[in-house]
């Protein structure tokens, strides 16, 4: 997992126009949830090596809100080849949001190779 943390709009579109696999995660300063669901959200990005991390804080990036129909924080988006495809908001399943982000990721860039089988097994 890589993280870029835009400072515009334009660099977040940038982001999702040219990366197969973004997560927006748009939080403020102040937020608790922000900051206790944002640990989590990583953490489960670690498994994901294709994907990218842009956080969005709308401290500094107001227009963010209303660009992505965001009406309550922290939420988290999902973009697969430019195509939202994961939307979460405010209280997360982190275990059914870590397992749909893991399908994604292993639909869009192939799942791990299977263990070769030993011949003595047979």
């Amino acid at each position: 997992m890589n993280t870029v943390a835009p400072q515009s709009i334009a660099e977040a579109r940038r982001c999702v126009r040219e990366k197969p696999y973004v997560v927006l995660y748009l939080s403020r300063r102040g937020c608790g949830v922000c900051s206790a669901v944002r640990p989590k959200v990583m953490e489960i990005l670690a498994s994901l090596p294709e994907a990218l991390f842009c956080p969005l804080d709308l401290d500094l990036i107001p227009e963010a809100a209303g660009e992505y129909g965001v009406f309550t924080i922290p939420a988290i988006l999902v973009y697969v080849d430019g195509r939202e495809t994961i939307r979460e908001a405010r209280y997360v399943s982190m275990d059914d949001l870590g397992a749909r982000m893991e399908r994604l990721h292993e639909l869009r860039f192939g799942g791990a190779a299977p263990e070769p089988k030993d011949p003595s097994d047979s």
